[in-house]
């Protein structure tokens, strides 16, 4: 290993190929977030057919989210150790196939199986490589290029939703699936253009092989060997360490805190704003229309949001527009129980959908600029990672409390609080960096710190930077 030349970090071009990366991934988020929300149009059909209460119905949207986000880091891996290429077309095949099996049910529990377990394992390997691979591309336009990417979710929201009531009425719900499943067998293409951003030493000389040029020197003692085998093993033992050396940072710590209170809340209307507008009279049609408005402007939330907080003059502030988002998204929970007509939830679905957008575009941004682009795909594995609980658990409890009570009224109070506790709590992260910013500033500044990567304390910064150090210490 000793004898193998080290490339220094490509830098993102901001463009070029970049907008293919981008691209493919807003048709990943079309496959896998927005078919995610849209299975909350197949939550009455599922409790008429399967005859269950809300709470056991619930667990298949909760199932889904869940397994989505507790294999994030299994996606972050994959995409580490093989390449996000891979991890994507293989997440595709899973989830296209979970989607067609679902079609064939003949109970909750295979459900839960298929379309909770085995599509969510599918999206898991998709989601989290292709976000991490826009990062990879974009610096000074990096909030720009998240929005536009994000906004599949939006955008897949408000064309899926009345295609898929359609698709329900036409084929049903068992139908429906297997469309859908052909669907989501389109993310295997969106894998193939995820290309790996290089060097042009490493496009032209590829990558150097340890052992594949010259067959081991046999004059070398076989304890030396064994020796070289342990370094090995024990330098890729300390580069996985590495890979999470962001978890020692506070402020990360206080907003993975902040994702908890975020992953509680933001589900349940998804899953609970068709049957609560069908519970208050709406019709099927109208119901799934208020999804599709929250789908679009989803959109503008992303966009937007990704444009203004690229301005310089708002790049600094990402942290504080990512918690006025949240908190005004919790308010609009809050509002929704004294909305009891189609007009009156139009607005909502207005407000959720686009303040939605907005945090969902900027949570790639602010875990960027807290961890660095060097740990961007770990960090976004363990932030969905975080989710994973909250996923699970937050729409049966919802569930629960609407058989217990009659009415949805502490549900989407349970969701509002939730939201807002998660806004309130960013506020001690911003406390933080800014000190830890004073404390940077009042040291001597680093000239050539790179403006892409997190201002903050790398533990393991002097162990990268000097190799003797590093040897020692897998010496050890």
């Amino acid at each position: 290993m000793a004898g193998v030349k080290k490339n220094p970090a490509a830098i993102p071009p901001d463009g070029g190929w970049g907008w293919m990366i981008v691209a493919g991934c807003f048709v990943v988020t079309v496959c896998t977030r927005a078919v995610t929300r849209c299975i909350s149009i197949f939550f009455v059909e599922f409790q008429i057919h399967f005859a269950h209460d809300y709470s056991r119905t619930a667990w298949i949207h909760s199932l889904v989210d869940c397994t989505t986000m507790l294999c994030a880091p299994l996606g972050s891996f994959i995409g580490n150790r093989l390449s996000c290429r891979i991890a994507v077309i293989l997440g595709g095949f899973l989830a296209s196939m979970g989607l067609v099996l679902s079609s064939f049910a003949t109970s909750l529990e295979y459900l839960y199986l298929t379309l909770g377990v085995l599509t969510g394992v599918g999206f898991a390997l998709c989601y989290t490589p292709a976000i991490a691979m826009v990062g990879a591309y974009f610096c000074e336009r990096k909030a720009l290029a998240y929005g536009i990417a994000m906004s599949g979710s939006g955008i897949g929201t408000f064309v899926l939703a009345p295609v898929v009531q359609l698709l329900i009425d036409y084929y049903s719900w068992r139908g429906a699936l297997l469309i859908l499943g052909g669907l989501v067998a389109n993310l295997c293409v969106c894998g193939a253009l995820l290309r790996p951003i290089s060097n042009k030493d490493e496009e032209e000389s590829g990558p150097i092989k340890v052992g594949s040029e010259k067959p081991p020197d046999t004059s070398v003692p076989p304890g030396s060997l064994v020796s070289s085998k342990d370094r090995e093993h024990s330098c890729f033992c300390f580069q996985s360490l590495q890979e999470y050396s962001f978890l020692l940072m506070p402020d990360f710590m206080v907003l993975a805190a902040s994702f908890l209170f975020l992953a509680n809340g933001c589900s349940v209307p998804f899953v609970y704003l068709v049957p609560y507008a069908l519970s208050m009279g709406v019709s099927h049609q109208q119901a799934a229309f208020l999804m599709s408005i929250l789908g679009v402007i989803d959109i503008v939330g992303n966009i937007t949001f990704g444009w203004l907080t690229d301005r310089r003059c708002l790049k600094k502030y990402r942290n504080v527009c990512y918690m006025v988002a949240v908190g005004m998204e919790g308010l609009c929970c809050l509002f929704i129980p004294i909305l009891r007509s189609f007009p009156l939830l139009v607005p909502f679905s207005v407000l959720y959908g686009y303040f939605d957008g907005a945090y969902v575009a900027l949570i790639p941004v602010v875990t960027s600029d807290v961890v660095g682009n060097t740990y961007l795909s770990s960090a976004l594995g363990v932030v969905y990672f975080l989710h994973a609980i909250p996923y699970l658990i937050s729409p049966p409890i919802g569930g629960w409390l609407v058989d217990q009570t009659g009415s949805y009224m502490a549900t989407f109070f349970l969701s509002g609080f939730s939201l807002i506790s998660s806004s309130l709590l960013l506020s001690a992260v911003t406390v933080i960096r800014r000190c830890q910013k004073a404390r940077a500033y009042a040291a001597k500044p680093d000239p050539n710190l790179d403006t892409c990567q997190s201002t903050n304390t790398d533990y393991y910064k002097d162990l990268h930077e000097d190799p003797k150090l590093a040897a020692n210490v897998l010496s050890l």
